[in-house]
């Protein structure tokens, strides 16, 4: 059954976010193709979940600043075999039913109906394509389909001090979603854990029929932001059967703690933290196990980068910035498209 369901979805990777919090990071790329763990780029754990999980129609909506990560697709991630319907599509902002780009997340899906639609999916998986995390997307189609539901959301528990950031959602003993709040000043917290809210991942799935009435209706809508977050879960939450799933459950790979890993790498700070836990000894993501993380593997011609005055040679994704004090390569071959950063320390 599960391999029915993934053959039956379509997956749409939102990848055209700026990420100007992580600042230098950003200037010459889109938040998803800033590089993560050496070789890696933030992109590369999204579409891994997808091929991992059986998932491989797949089409990567770019806009802001995206040639880096367009190459990066077409270097690292063009073994799909399209005679077995198999592929990634770039999908670029392209003014295709009106003269506006992208203006939100549900509209960067909107523009794209035509893709999807010619593809006939059953399901539709709406993914960010800037998080860090290890799911099988199989799990969460399982659940969907035994619940019935219209549309189900994927969701972790997250301190209530951090919660403010996150959608927040209330959810019924049978998992039915009951409320939801995009980014509260002052977050409910779960009615078991006080300290803890159910906080919204960015995972969604949808029947495909229903994304398409939703689309549709919201960009009707003269009033909405055309945001997932905002406008479509708010509106399907109070009409229509909509299911939490939690992470714990399609969580791929937990350490011996049992907490499943998620990280939203959106700022200096927790890109930082982040990078730095990969090298304990045992890290909380394990990127080497039977699910590895695919990415971008060949060797780039090296290029020069200046420490205080002093050059030193290193591959491209061999270090990247962790500070707001980041300096640009200068090797004189590098491109905007280099994803070296050097770091004073």
């Amino acid at each position: 059954m599960k391999n029915q369901l993934t053959d039956a979805a379509f997956a749409i990777v939102l990848a055209g976010g700026r990420g100007s919090r992580l600042m230098q990071l950003t200037d010459w790329r889109a938040k998803p193709a800033v590089p993560f763990g050496g070789k890696f780029r933030i992109i590369d754990f999204t579409l891994s979940n997808c091929v991992n999980s059986g998932v491989r129609r797949i089409g990567v909506a770019t806009q802001y600043k995206a040639q880096s990560l367009i190459q990066h697709l077409q270097r690292g991630w063009s073994f799909l075999d399209g005679r077995f319907q198999e592929f990634i599509d770039i999908l670029p902002a392209q003014q295709q039913v009106s003269e506006d780009w992208y203006r939100g997340t549900a509209d960067a899906v909107y523009q794209n109906l035509g893709t999807i639609r010619r593809n006939r999916p059953k399901y539709v998986l709406v993914l960010s394509g800037d998080h860090v995390y290890k799911m099988d997307y199989g799990r969460i189609l399982q659940e969907h389909a035994q619940t019935q539901a219209d549309l189900t959301v994927a969701c972790m528990d997250v301190p209530l001090a951090e919660a403010s950031a996150f959608g927040i959602m209330d959810v019924s003993q049978d998992k039915r979603v009951s409320a939801y709040v995009e980014k509260p000043a002052n977050p409910p917290p779960m009615p078991d854990r006080p300290d803890r809210a159910l906080a919204n991942m960015g995972v969604y799935v949808f029947n495909a029929d229903f994304l398409y009435e939703q689309l549709i209706r919201d960009k009707d809508d003269a009033n909405s932001a055309h945001d997932f977050g905002k406008n479509v879960i708010p509106h399907c939450v109070a009409h229509h059967r909509v299911f939490a799933h939690s992470f714990a459950d399609s969580c791929v790979g937990m350490d011996s703690s049992g907490l499943p890993y998620w990280r939203d790498v959106g700022t200096i700070d927790a890109y930082w933290e982040a990078n730095l836990e990969l090298t304990k000894v045992t890290p909380e993501l394990n990127m080497y196990d039977e699910t590895s993380i695919r990415s971008n593997c060949r060797q780039p011609n090296s290029c020069s980068m200046m420490k205080t005055g002093v050059a030193w040679q290193s591959t491209r994704w061999s270090r990247a910035a962790t500070s707001s004090a980041a300096h640009r390569c200068t090797a004189p071959s590098c491109s905007p498209a280099c994803a070296c950063i050097a770091t004073p320390r």
